[in-house]
């Protein structure tokens, strides 16, 4: 390096994005010229923040600088994470208490009357999160038009604030009937509940979700209440231990619904971190469809423990309030992502009748797959990949760790014998079995709803996608793959390309043609209003607003989100406009539309972004020489056969390769099948035609 490559470097500015998985924690650092940096590092379920910390050192590392010297010189830093998944999943959240008005705190366990499976004549009933003896009824009532039939009981409520401070909860969900109208009675319980808890996190429905439903309303405040102090103490003491270490920019926290906001606004909405480390994969995904002009993509993340599943459509993701998480209703706009159990480290296990299943259980990190070494005895399909020939067992991480072929050949014999095959039969078989429950979570997200799959690109990403993809795309009959030499860490890189966001809603149900076009007007600009203001805060650069309205037929049990542009709100024919939005919304999703009947507006939303530029895209690779295979390795694809070995980082732009062939980084391999033709993009990305 020269003397004036070295000021230069020493000048460079960095932005930073950080993804928590259950396996490994990916960090990706992305310079002033474009310049992609990543490191991996394990994952520590205890404390997640020591992962996170231990893969910024590598990352200094990789870099050559010191940790202090690289967060001096970050500018920001973005980071999904799961906590708040894994306190869902694993019933791990904080004591909740909630508060109700009287007679109403069995909703939770009521749900909606429903259950998963209805038919299901054996299914247990899901455990709510706050036990009954902690679900407290308190005297008052508030119409649906806000006004008061009863006023506050005090000496009922003080009643029942005893008892949760008997019951040493560290957390309160408060939910009043119709507080969404007005939310005097709940700010009253958040005053008595400061003096008689202090220090306790208070989660109030009229804050986190004013609008009508009740059993989404109560259960969304109490899933806020229940990760709330969870998610608290790790994004502070993350926060801590990143200031000591000598960073000074903000921490940015990616959220369900595809934006990210400061720590103090996550900590406010804690529930609305619980897809945060998949919503990054759909960030990234939206800028490679943008990047590489193939708007309609499927997005494929396969991890260590699970794949995340979602669809772009016409450049665009889709946000749902209506998906549970973990058997838990979150009535907040979230990206729409189907969660399978299945990854690398999934675990295969041959089930009574001899049939062969994997997952959803998961080696994890600790102790992982047999092939790592560390005491893992189960086979996974990690174990099925090194005993295949997929993966290099000495180029692991870069080289960085070493991979047991022996371990992983002994649990496939091991999995092979309970199944009456022989080993590599069985590993074959892990695949087979791991890759049609994937096909058909993207079935799920595609034919179920009335999308073909066919006009649809698959974006593969991950550590494990690689391996996978083409056999996917075969089975369901997609044309095109696209597989980024940065897969591994995609959904940290998608981080970097994200806006603040801040979400308001409120109820305002009646049929367009008997609303007030002037009531509506003023509550869509005061949501507009709170949201810029809240923004401020927190940014100083361009603030844009993108509203939308919930609307259905009468009929209907379920509400569609309808976009519309701001300048509507000033037209004259404002309801007509809602009308016709929605009518052209309906035939996109359902084919058809009612032109005769009048539409419901049932939720009035405004989404609030700070508007804040993408890291440059990576320099282009056009000019250098084709590469040479590094090596041949051998491959077990219906019969062994030798295929060539190719280094992701010696790739041309525009080269072509042919399958069978292996393409490897440190940190994800590609396996191409015979048939499959590769050709590379300027940025080294991998374009697959997918074989017959």
């Amino acid at each position: 390096m020269t003397n004036k490559e070295k000021r230069e470097f020493a000048e460079t500015r960095f932005r930073i994005g950080v993804d928590v998985g259950g396996t490994f924690t990916d960090v990706i650092a992305v310079d002033g010229e474009g310049t992609v940096t990543f490191v991996k590092a394990a994952s520590t379920p205890e404390d997640q923040s020591v992962g996170v910390m231990n893969a910024l050192s590598l990352l200094a590392e990789r870099l050559g600088l010191e940790l202090e010297e690289l967060l001096s010189r970050t500018e920001r830093i973005m980071h999904g994470m799961t906590v708040a998944t894994n306190a869902l999943l694993e019933r791990k959240g904080a004591r909740v208490g909630l508060l109700t008005t009287e007679g109403h705190r069995d909703v939770l366990e009521m749900r909606e009357g429903l259950k998963p499976e209805r038919y299901d004549l054996r299914l247990p009933r899901p455990e709510p999160l706050v036990p009954r003896h902690q679900r407290l009824g308190v005297r008052e009532r508030i119409r649906a038009d806000g006004s008061i039939e009863v006023p506050l009981d005090e000496v009922s409520l003080a009643r029942a604030v005893r008892a949760l401070v008997k019951a040493k909860v560290r957390s309160v969900a408060v939910c009043y009937l119709h507080a969404w109208r007005d939310d005097v009675h709940e700010r009253r319980t958040r005053e008595m509940l400061a003096d008689a808890l202090p220090g306790v996190y208070v989660s109030l429905s009229s804050q986190v979700l004013p609008q009508i439903k009740e059993y989404q309303r109560v259960s969304t405040t109490v899933v806020y209440a229940y990760v709330g102090p969870m998610i608290r103490g790790y994004l502070e003491g993350l926060e801590q231990g990143l200031a000591e270490a000598g960073y000074r920019g903000p921490l940015l926290v990616m959220l369900s619904h595809g934006g990210v906001a400061p720590v103090e606004e996550a900590v406010r909405i804690a529930a609305a971190t619980v897809l945060s480390g998949p919503a990054g994969g759909v960030a990234g995904a939206r800028r490679v469809a943008t990047m590489q002009e193939a708007p309609n993509l499927i997005p494929f993340d396969m991890g260590g423990t699970s794949t995340d599943i979602s669809l772009i459509a016409d450049g665009e993701a889709t946000l749902s309030g209506e998906r549970p998480i973990a058997n838990e209703r979150i009535a907040l706009p979230s990206l729409d992502i189907i969660t399978l159990g299945a990854g690398g480290g999934s675990i295969a296990r041959v089930e009574e009748g001899g049939l062969l299943k994997v997952g959803p259980q998961s080696a994890g990190a600790v102790p992982g797959p047999a092939c790592y070494g560390q005491g893992g005895e189960a086979a996974t399909v990690t174990d099925a990949s090194v005993a295949l020939g997929y993966l290099d067992p000495d180029n692991f991480l870069g080289g960085g760790a070493r991979l047991d072929r022996g371990a992983a050949e002994r649990v496939m014999a091991r999995l092979g014998a309970a199944l009456g095959i022989d080993p590599l039969q069985a590993a074959e078989g892990v695949h087979r079995v791991v890759n049609t429950q994937m096909a058909e979570g993207i079935r799920l997200a595609t034919v179920r709803r009335g999308v073909d799959p066919r006009r649809f690109g698959l974006l593969g990403f991950g550590g494990a996608a690689g391996l996978h993809a083409t056999a996917l795309a075969r089975t369901l009959g997609l044309e095109r793959v696209l597989l980024p030499r940065i897969a591994s860490v995609l959904s940290a890189w998608g981080m970097l390309a994200t806006e603040l966001r801040s979400e308001a809603v409120h109820s305002h149900v009646g049929e367009t043609d008997r609303l007030d076009a002037g009531t509506v007007r003023r509550l869509f600009r005061e949501l507009e209003g709170r949201g810029r203001e809240r923004m401020a805060e927190w940014f100083d650069g361009e603030i844009a607003s993108r509203l939308s309205a919930e609307m259905r037929y009468g009929e209907q049990i379920f509400e569609i989100d309808v976009p519309f542009a701001e300048s509507d709100l000033d037209a004259p024919d404002l309801l007509a406009r809602l009308k016709s939005a929605f009518e052209r919304r309906h035939e996109q999703l359902y084919t058809y539309s009612l032109e005769d009947q009048e539409p419901v507006l049932v939720n009035a939303r405004v989404a609030t972004v700070g508007l804040m530029p993408a890291p440059p895209a990576e320099p282009s690779a056009a000019g250098r020489p084709a590469a040479a295979p590094r090596s041949t390795r051998r491959i077990f694809l219906e019969g062994w056969r030798p295929a060539p070995v190719y280094a992701f980082a010696d790739l041309a732009a525009g080269q072509v390769l042919e399958g069978p062939a292996i393409v490897e980084s440190d940190t994800t391999t590609v396996l191409l099948r015979a048939g499959d033709r590769a050709t590379t993009t300027a940025q080294r990305w991998l374009d697959i035609a997918v074989g017959a």
